[in-house]
């Protein structure tokens, strides 16, 4: 076994340990709290959360910093004294590209309450690893203006060690966790039509759960038509059948993402994802769905 195959399990069980840490869920919930009630729901967190894109913002946004500071690291091994301003620019953009990057995460840890414990708990340490390096960034910035280009070189060098940590979280909370991902990418409906529920059981403005082969899918009367949508929130998992009916629209009861009943579209965030919808007819008084 090769040293590359025999480091991975060492990696995914120290992110376990660390989802463990069961010292770390008052702190975290405290941030957590706090956060969601400093980013205002409307344009501004629906931009954090990268409703405008389409997907998660954060992943793209963190290009930025990681590039420019691995750029300048490169600068510093091999690049000799005449990279040496080249360094330092690229580590001060990494520092302010860095701000907004981290109000992206922040955003998306945040709504990940409530949730698993081990997500809120890896979450917070992977934002500390990242707070570490920026202020190890930092440091190194101010140790190069004051004409210390080793300590600098040093300090930023520990500066990508915590990004790497960082990062590996990151990706633990991502790929093992599934977090930023849309929850109802594999979601899908029956290839024929499917009785789910009596038609006089979904009185107008209702919403109702059923289950369709085993998924959950939620249905709303609105203005005499019916709707069937995923009822598995695509943002943070959350039941619609538990939210209510606003306008044309209906409200996730975790953190308030709208989608249109038509459509599934996202009419405000925070999910970045439409909600998949299911073709609806009424036979014999009967609702029928499928995909």
């Amino acid at each position: 076994m090769s040293n590359v195959q025999a480091s991975r399990p060492r990696l995914h069980h120290l992110a376990e340990r660390i989802g463990a840490a069961a010292a770390l869920d008052g702190p975290a919930e405290a941030v957590a709290k706090w956060a969601r009630g400093a980013i205002p729901k409307g344009p501004f967190k629906d931009a954090l959360s990268g409703v405008p894109l389409g997907h998660a913002a954060h992943p793209l946004m963190i290009v930025m910093p990681i590039g420019t500071w691995m750029s300048a690291t490169v600068l510093d091994l091999v690049g000799g004294e005449a990279s040496r301003p080249a360094a330092r620019r690229l580590i001060a953009a990494g520092l302010l590209s860095s701000l907004p990057t981290a109000a992206s995460g922040l955003n998306d840890w945040a709504d990940t309450t409530p949730a698993s414990d081990e997500v809120r708990r890896v979450g917070a340490v992977h934002a500390l690893a990242n707070v570490a390096a920026l202020g190890l960034f930092t440091a190194s910035l101010a140790a190069r203006r004051g004409g210390h280009h080793g300590r600098g070189v040093a300090l930023g060098l520990a500066g990508m060690g915590a990004v790497g940590a960082g990062g590996h979280l990151g990706g633990h909370l991502s790929y093992a966790k599934g977090v930023g991902v849309d929850q109802t990418v594999f979601e899908s409906g029956p290839e024929t039509w499917t009785d789910v529920l009596d038609d006089a059981a979904l009185p107008e403005g209702e919403l109702r759960g059923v289950e369709v082969d085993g998924r959950p899918i939620v249905l709303a009367r609105r203005d005499g038509t019916v709707h069937a949508l995923a009822d598995r929130c695509a943002h943070r998992g959350g039941s619609l059948a538990d939210g209510e009916l606003k306008g044309e629209c209906v409200v996730c009861p975790l953190h308030a993402s709208e989608f249109r009943l038509d459509d599934g579209s996202v009419e405000r965030g925070p999910s970045a994802y439409p909600q998949p919808v299911l073709a609806v007819r009424v036979e014999d008084g009967r609702i029928q769905v499928k995909a």
